[in-house]
C-alpha cells in the first residue's frame, strides 16, 4: 500500500503533547478547515498552537537543511511532544513581531510600493524640476538630423561638457584634454586656447566643456559633422551642447533631458523611487519625510530671563564654567551683560550666541590666572547638533529635549529627492500615490489603462495586476483607511498582523497550516465579517487556518472548535470540548454557556452619573481628528469606541494622554494640537495600562515587576535566621552576587551550545534550577525558601502570605485580574500581550487609589476568555466605585454594554473618520442609526430586555 502524504491525510494528529501546562495531550485537529483554539486565558491555547504545532514545524524545516547550514541559523528546541503527524509547513502570523524601524511602511510589507516604484521606473514619464517642461530624449540620429534642420548653414561650436557646477583646479583634466588633441576648451562662458600647466581657481565653482570642433552645419560636411557629434556625446557621457552664432546654448542629450535648460536626469530605475536608498531618498530628511530640528524657541522658551538667570535652556543657571566665561566675553565684545533678559538683547547677539561666529574673543583662562585664551565660539545649536549622532545614548537623549520633529521642507514629507517626485503617470507622482489611503488608491489605480499611451499600457499591464490584486486583500480585511507611507511600528498588534495576512493570501500558497493569534484585535465589529471572510478564502485555497481567538463570531463561523481547560495555567492544559460549533453549543461548559447567552455580564440595571464633574478637552486636531471636543464624566466608566481607524487612538493616546503626562509629571511629550483642557484640577494622577512587554528578558517576572519581591526579600531578611546570618535584602536578590548560585549567575539554568544541532538549556548543576546558593536557600519562612516562593502560583501565594498585608495586598491584586495560575517567577518573555498588560493593572491596583485617579486602557480584552473579562470588568467597576475615571478604548460589545456613558468616533475611518458620532448611555449610542457600533449594541441590548 502507498504511503498517505501529509497533503491527502484529513487530520493533524498529536500525541503526548507536554509543553508549558499540556497534561500529556492527544488530539485531532482537521485539515483544510477553519479552526478556532479557544478557553480561558492560561489554559494552554498558546502552548498547543505556538510552542508545540508551530515549533515542530519550524524544527521540520530547519531539519531539512544541511548540518553546515543548520550550524549559521541556530536550531530550534524540539518540543515537548511524542508524535505529530500529518503537519504541513507552517506559517505563524503573530503579533509581538511589529518592526520597530521607521523605514518599514505598509507599502513595502505589502509590496504594493515595490510594485508601483517598478511601474514609474518604467512607465513613468519625467519632467524637468526646474522649468516643468517635459523631459525629452534623442538618439545620435535625431541629434544630427536637428542640428542639420535648425541651424542649417550657421557656424557652430560643438562642445562636450566634462565638470558641471564643482570646484577645483583641474590642472590633470586640462592635461589629459590636451593629450587627446583638443586645442580649445570653454571656461565658464569663455572659449579659450589650451596652454600647458593651465588651471582654474579652486574654490570657485566651473563649467567646463571642451570644443570639440567648429562646424558649419552644411550638408557637404555630413561625415564630418557626424563624427564629432558622436566624439561630442561620447566625451560629454551621452550630452553635449551647440553654441550658435549668437552665443546661445543649445543642448542635446541621449538621456532625459529638459531640452530649455540642459538639466538631465539619469535612466531612471526602481531604486530612484526608493526611500531606503542613497539613490532616491530626500537627502535633507535621508527618507525618513521628517527633520529633527533644534530650534530658537526650544533653547530659549522665556526671552524675558537673562543668561545668568537660566535663559538658556540647555546650559541652566551661571556657573564658574568654560563656557559662561566664553559667552560673557563675547557679549562684553558686543557691548551686552549676561544679566540683560535675552529678549532685551540686539538680534544679531543672539545670533551669534545660538549659530556661532568667527570673530575671535579673549577669554580668561581658569587653569592659568591672568592669562587670555584667543578663541572663537561654535554656537549653542551647533554644539548640539554636533552631538545630536555619535555621543553616548544619555547625550543624546539630552539633546533630544531640545529637538523639534518638522516635516521635512525639501520633500515635504514624501520622503523622495526632486528628481524622483518629477516622474509623473497621469499627472501624479509616486509620493502623492503613497499618501493616499488605500480605499482611495484603489480608486486611482482603476480604469487606469485609459489614462495611459499605447507604450505605457503594454509595460504595465502585469505590473497593474499585482497592485490590483495586493490592494483588493487589504480592503477586503477592513484595512482602508490606511496609507502605503504609514510606518508600521505605528499600527497597533491587530492591524500589523491584519496585513501581514494580506500578504499571505496574496502569496496563493496551497497546502499550508496557518497558526493565527487573535487577529481580531483592534477590529470593530462591523470589520470582524471581512476577517472571517479573509481566513475562509485562505481555507478555501486549500490550506488549514489554525486561530487561537475568543470571537464570538469567529467560533460560531468556523468549521471546528477546539475549548481548552478547564481552568488557567496548572488547571488547564485538557481538551474540555472539541467539534462543531453547533456540537460545542450542546455539550455545555463554560464557552458555550457564554456563547449561547446563559453566561455573562449582567447589563446594569443604573449608569453612573458620576460626580458631576467633567475633562473637557476642546479643538482636537492631530493626524484625522476634525477639531473633536472630548466631554469625559469624571467618577464614571467611560467607552471610546469607533471603527477601526477613526482617531479613538490619535485623540487618547497622542492627546489627552500627553497633556495628562505634562499636567501631573512634567513629561517632555507632546500632545498633538488641541485649543484647550479644562477639568485637571478635579484629578489627582492619570495611570495608563497598555499592552507592551513588562521586560525583555527572563530575569524580568510579575514579582519583581509587582515590587512584591522587594517586600518578600525585606520579609525574608527579618527571620531571625536571616538576622544570625547577617543578610541584607541583597542576599535574596537573583541578579546580583550574594546569594545567587554563580555557576549559573541567578538564571536557573545553563546554555549548552550545540555545533549542528539546536541550543539545550538544562537546569544548573550546582542549585538544580533554584537560582540560589545553598546557604541562602536555608532561610525558610513557613517551610519554604526564597525560591520556592518564586515557583508558587499566585493563588498559592494568596494562602501562603495571608498574614503578611503589604505582600498579600499585591499579590491579591494579581489574583483578582484572573492571574492566578501564573508562578510569580515565571519569566516575562513567556507572558502574552493580554497578560502583560493585567500584570501592569494589578501593579496599579495595589497602589492605594486616592478617588481621583484617572486610568487610560487600550483594548483591556485582549487575549481574555468571556470568564476572564467578567473578572477584569469587576475589578474596574470596583475602582469605578471609589470615585475613579477609568477610560477604555474597547471594541468588545460585552464590555461596551456595562459601561455608564460612551463616546463614538466614526463614521468611517482615516480621512473619513475623526469626528464623535455620538456619546452619552449605551442605549443613546444604540439608537443612533448613524453609529457603527450602534447597530451591534443594539442587537447586543435588545435580547436581554425580551
Amino acid at each position: 500500500m502507498s504511503q498517505v502524504t501529509a497533503s491527502q491525510e484529513e487530520f493533524i494528529e498529536i500525541f503526548g503533547a507536554r509543553e508549558h501546562n499540556l497534561k500529556n495531550l492527544d488530539v485531532r485537529i482537521p485539515r483544510n478547515q477553519l479552526v478556532v483554539v479557544t478557553g480561558l486565558s492560561g489554559s494552554g491555547k498558546s502552548s498547543l498552537a505556538f510552542d508545540t504545532i508551530y515549533a515542530e514545524g519550524q524544527r521540520r524545516y530547519l531539519e531539512s537543511f544541511s548540518a553546515y547550514a543548520r550550524s549559521f541559523l541556530g536550531g530550534m528546541e524540539r518540543p515537548d511532544v511524542d508524535k505529530i503527524n500529518g503537519l504541513s509547513p507552517v506559517i505563524a502570523i503573530e503579533q509581538k513581531t511589529t518592526s520597530k524601524n521607521p523605514r518599514s511602511t505598509v507599502g513595502t510589507v505589502t509590496e504594493i510600493y515595490d510594485f508601483m516604484r517598478l511601474l514609474y521606473a518604467r512607465a513613468g514619464e519625467a519632467f524637468s524640476y526646474l522649468t516643468g517642461n517635459k523631459m525629452i530624449r534623442q538618439t545620435e540620429d535625431q541629434i544630427i538630423e536637428q542640428l542639420f534642420s535648425k541651424f542649417s548653414g550657421k557656424k557652430l561650436y560643438l562642445l562636450a561638457p566634462v565638470v558641471k557646477g564643482r570646484k577645483g583646479h583641474y590642472r590633470e583634466l586640462f592635461e589629459q584634454i590636451r593629450k587627446m588633441g583638443f586645442s580649445k576648451v570653454r571656461i565658464d562662458g569663455v572659449v579659450m586656447e589650451m596652454v600647458p600647466k593651465m588651471q582654474v581657481d579652486r574654490y570657485k565653482i566651473h563649467d567646463i566643456e571642451i570644443v570639440i570642433d567648429r562646424i558649419v552645419a552644411d550638408e557637404a560636411d555630413r561625415y564630418r559633422i557626424t563624427q564629432s557629434i558622436k566624439s561630442a556625446l561620447q566625451h560629454g557621457k551621452g550630452v553635449m551642447m551647440v553654441r550658435d552664432e549668437e552665443g546661445q546654448i543649445h543642448h542635446f542629450s541621449k538621456y532625459l533631458m529638459d531640452p530649455e535648460t540642459g538639466l538631465s536626469y539619469d535612466e531612471p530605475a526602481p531604486n530612484l523611487f526608493s526611500f531606503n536608498s542613497p539613490y532616491g531618498a530626500c537627502p535633507t530628511c535621508n527618507g525618513l519625510g521628517i527633520t529633527e530640528e533644534i530650534t530658537k524657541e526650544s533653547i530659549i522658551p522665556d526671552p524675558s530671563l537673562s543668561i545668568t538667570r537660566g535663559g538658556i535652556a540647555p546650559l541652566g543657571e551661571y556657573r564658574d564654567i568654560w563656557i559662561f566665561k566664553k559667552i560673557d566675553a563675547i557679549l562684553k565684545h558686543y557691548k551686552c551683560s549676561m544679566s540683560t533678559p535675552i529678549g532685551k538683547l540686539p538680534e544679531k547677539v543672539v545670533d551669534v550666541l545660538l549659530y556661532g561666529s568667527q570673530v575671535e574673543v579673549a577669554v580668561d583662562s581658569v587653569k592659568y590666572p591672568g592669562t587670555k585664551w584667543h578663541t572663537t565660539f561654535e554656537g549653542i545649536i551647533n554644539f548640539l547638533q554636533k552631538h545630536q549622532e555619535g555621543s553616548s545614548e544619555k547625550v543624546q537623549e539630552w539633546v533630544s529635549e531640545f529637538t523639534v520633529t518638522k516635516t521635512c521642507p525639501d520633500c515635504e514629507g514624501y520622503r523622495l529627492k526632486k528628481e524622483a517626485l518629477h516622474f509623473k503617470i497621469d499627472d501624479t507622482h509616486i509620493g502623492e500615490l503613497a499618501m493616499m489611503n488605500i480605499r482611495d488608491l484603489g480608486r486611482w489605480f482603476e480604469g487606469l489603462e485609459e489614462r495611459l499611451n499605447e507604450k505605457q499600457q503594454v509595460i504595465a499591464a502585469e505590473v497593474l495586476k499585482e497592485i490590483r490584486k495586493r490592494i483588493g486583500f487589504l480592503l477586503d480585511i477592513g484595512l482602508d483607511y490606511l496609507t502605503l507611507n504609514r510606518p508600521l511600528r505605528t499600527l497597533s498588534g491587530g492591524e500589523a498582523q491584519r496585513i501581514r495576512l494580506a500578504t499571505q493570501i496574496g502569496t496563493q500558497l496551497v497546502g499550508v497550516l496557518y497558526i493565527l493569534d487573535e487577529p481580531s484585535i483592534g477590529l470593530h465589529q462591523r470589520d470582524n465579517v471581512k476577517l472571517i471572510k479573509a481566513l475562509q478564502s485562505l481555507r478555501d485555497l486549500g490550506n488549514s487556518v489554525l486561530v487561537v481567538e475568543h470571537d464570538k463570531d469567529m467560533m460560531l463561523e468556523s468549521d471546528f472548535v477546539l475549548d481548552m481547560g478547564p481552568g488557567a495555567g496548572r488547571h488547564g492544559g485538557h481538551v474540555v470540548a472539541q467539534g462543531h460549533p453547533k456540537d460545542i453549543l450542546k455539550q455545555g461548559g463554560v464557552t458555550a454557556d457564554y456563547l449561547k447567552g446563559k453566561l455573562g455580564l449582567p447589563i446594569p440595571e443604573e449608569r453612573r452619573k458620576g460626580k458631576g464633574l467633567s475633562l473637557e478637552l476642546e479643538g482636537a486636531t492631530g493626524n484625522n481628528l476634525k477639531n473633536v471636543n472630548l466631554s469625559i464624566p469624571l467618577g464614571t466608566l467611560t467607552l471610546i469606541t469607533g471603527v477601526s481607524g477613526s482617531g479613538k487612538s490619535t485623540l487618547i493616546h497622542e492627546t489627552l494622554y500627553p497633556i495628562l503626562r505634562q499636567h501631573f509629571y512634567s513629561s517632555k511629550k507632546e500632545p498633538m494640537p488641541y485649543s484647550k483642557i479644562s477639568g485637571l484640577e478635579h484629578l489627582d494622577k492619570v495611570i495608563e495600562v497598555d499592552q507592551s512587554p513588562i521586560g525583555r528578558t527572563p530575569r524580568s517576572n510579575p514579582a519583581t515587576y509587582t515590587g512584591v519581591f522587594s517586600d518578600i526579600r525585606a520579609l525574608f531578611t527579618e527571620l531571625p535566621e536571616a538576622k544570625i546570618r547577617g543578610y541584607k535584602p541583597g542576599r535574596f536578590s537573583f541578579n546580583v552576587k550574594g546569594g545567587r548560585c554563580e555557576d549559573c549567575e541567578g538564571a536557573g539554568m545553563k546554555l549548552i551550545e550545540m555545533d549542528f544541532l539546536p541550543d539545550v538549556h538544562i537546569p544548573c548543576e550546582t542549585c538544580k534550577g533554584k537560582r540560589y546558593n545553598r546557604e541562602t536557600l536555608e532561610v525558610r519562612f513557613k517551610g519554604k525558601s526564597i525560591s520556592d516562593v518564586l515557583e508558587m502560583t499566585v493563588e498559592q501565594a494568596v494562602e501562603f502570605f495571608e498574614n503578611q498585608p503589604k505582600i498579600l495586598r499585591k499579590i491579591k491584586t494579581l489574583n483578582d485580574v484572573g492571574l492566578g495560575y501564573i508562578t510569580l517567577g515565571q519569566h516575562a518573555t513567556t507572558l502574552s500581550g493580554g497578560e502583560a498588560q493585567r500584570v501592569k493593572l494589578a501593579t496599579e491596583l495595589s497602589k492605594k487609589d486616592t478617588g481621583k485617579t484617572f486610568y487610560i486602557l487600550d483594548e483591556p480584552t485582549t487575549g481574555l476568555h468571556f470568564q476572564d473579562i467578567e473578572l477584569l470588568m469587576n475589578v474596574l467597576q470596583k475602582l469605578v466605585d471609589k470615585g475613579n475615571t477609568v477610560l477604555i478604548i474597547e471594541h468588545n460589545l460585552d464590555v461596551i454594554k456595562v459601561a455608564d456613558y460612551i463616546v463614538d468616533l466614526g463614521p468611517e475611518g482615516g480621512d473619513q473618520g475623526g469626528q464623535i458620532i455620538v456619546e452619552g448611555t449605551p442605549e443613546k449610542v444604540a439608537a443612533n442609526f448613524k453609529s457603527h457600533t450602534g447597530k451591534f449594541l443594539k442587537m447586543e441590548l435588545n435580547p436581554r430586555k425580551g
